[in-house]
């Protein structure tokens, strides 16, 4: 039997993304198992949701470092320890280095709440929500040391709704993480990521709908 992939979750708050890949994996319907939860904050609530499935965990703080080249060495050794082939960022909230990223090399995934490339950086959905647009939603991507810039694997949409708040429209962006998260795992897992140039196409890949849609719905036409 083929050995399930190793990951290592980086993780800075509370870790609804680590635990939709902690469900998918113990369904039987992700094929990687995490080798360690990493933190740079020692009360991310992530923490306890590791603890609470019998997964390793580790408290790196980078305030405990002179550089972010020197917090992110320590981050490579820990992860390479525990023999992580992918790294998946997890609401982690540091800016991480070309250091890092040549230790593995179109290895990192990040997940964001927003349909890169528009507003990337922090508090996407506020970004998304005051702009005035009529659909949002979440973007995995390959990471590098840009803010938000990797290659996109695969984004879902959400629409937003007249009477939606920020609240309501994060918690739908939310959900829809939850889904497409573990799925781009596990297609990395089954070797179907092929990356050419900024494009990231999925060999077999089920052909995307033809029709588009309207918010609000078309009137006429």
């Amino acid at each position: 039997m083929k050995e399930k992939l190793k990951i290592g979750v980086l993780v800075s708050g509370s870790g609804s993304n680590l635990q939709a890949i902690i469900d998918r994996g113990e369904d039987g319907s992700l094929d990687a198992r995490v080798a360690v939860v990493i933190s740079n904050n020692p009360n991310a609530f992530a923490l306890e949701r590791a603890r609470q499935h019998q997964l390793p965990t580790l408290v790196i703080d980078h305030r405990d470092f002179p550089s972010r080249e020197d917090f992110d060495a320590a981050l490579v050794a820990a992860l390479q320890e525990k023999g992580c082939e992918l790294v998946v960022m997890a609401g982690f909230m540091r800016v991480l280095t070309p250091l890092f990223f040549a230790a593995f090399p179109q290895k990192v995934l990040n997940i964001h709440p927003a349909l890169l490339p528009a507003f990337a950086g922090i508090d996407a959905q506020q970004q998304a929500f005051s702009y005035g647009v009529k659909f949002a939603g979440c973007t995995v991507h390959f990471a590098d040391a840009g803010i938000d810039t990797g290659p996109i694997i695969m984004q879902a949409v959400v629409e937003v709704h007249r009477d939606d708040t920020r609240d309501t429209l994060a918690k739908r962006i939310l959900e829809q993480e939850h889904r497409i998260y573990p799925q781009v795992i596990q297609l990395y897992a089954e070797g179907r990521l092929e990356i050419e140039g900024r494009k990231v196409f999925i060999k077999d890949a089920l052909p995307a709908p033809r029709l588009g849609i309207a918010n609000p719905p078309l009137e006429k036409f």
